[in-house]
């Protein structure tokens, strides 16, 4: 019904005081049939957190216009500097630290190579393979995003405490998990050890 649309951004509390979204509530009361919405509000409430991190990230790009990949492969190649080989990563590396295909990140490498950010680099102990490795302008552009996203990240978790971090990264960090054993079940492969 056209009266029970919700606009994002208007929350309840439930009577011990924890938020909840009332629209998506009512939508997955409709939806799950049996009344227990846990699940699907949890999720739900996860998708819109996500959303709310990466359009503050979006900001936080200066309007460069780069997505949450392309960040994520910025501050990999960073990391891989850290090393100190300064030697970058190849793409299969960086697909199999990010979780995603080879494709994705090779189209990824193509934009930022394109911006000027990374290059492309022989590898001198195997000149068959590529390497990727930020540019001066990538490491400056990183540099100038890191005071923001840090003001950012801290404001978004205004009222957050250590504990609360702690709990809330091992719980999506559970839900991760579950879902690469759900996975490795699907695909026929064993799962590895259980999550605590």
């Amino acid at each position: 019904m056209m009266k029970d649309v919700h606009i994002p951004g208007e929350l309840s509390a439930d009577v011990d005081g924890r938020f909840y979204d009332a629209g998506v509530r009512a939508a997955m009361a409709a939806f799950a049939g049996d009344g227990d919405t846990r699940a699907l509000e949890t999720a739900a409430a996860l998708r819109s957190a996500t959303q709310a991190v990466d359009r503050l990230r979006a900001l936080g790009a200066g309007g460069r216009g780069l997505s949450t990949g392309a960040l994520d492969v910025l501050v990999r190649l960073a990391a891989a500097e850290g090393d100190g080989d300064g030697a970058g990563l190849t793409v299969g590396e960086l697909a199999r630290s990010g979780g995603v295909s080879s494709r994705n990140v090779t189209g990824l490498v193509d934009t930022l190579e394109g911006d000027g950010l990374v290059r492309r680099v022989r590898d001198t102990a195997d000149r068959r393979s590529v390497r990727v490795v930020l540019t001066a302008e990538g490491r400056a552009w990183l540099e100038a995003f890191r005071g923001p996203t840090q003001r950012a990240m801290a404001a978004v978790f205004r009222g957050f405490t250590p504990e609360d971090l702690a709990v809330f990264r091992h719980l999506c960090l559970r839900l991760v998990d579950n879902q690469r054993r759900l996975e490795e079940h699907l695909a026929g492969t064993p799962a590895g050890p259980p999550t605590p």
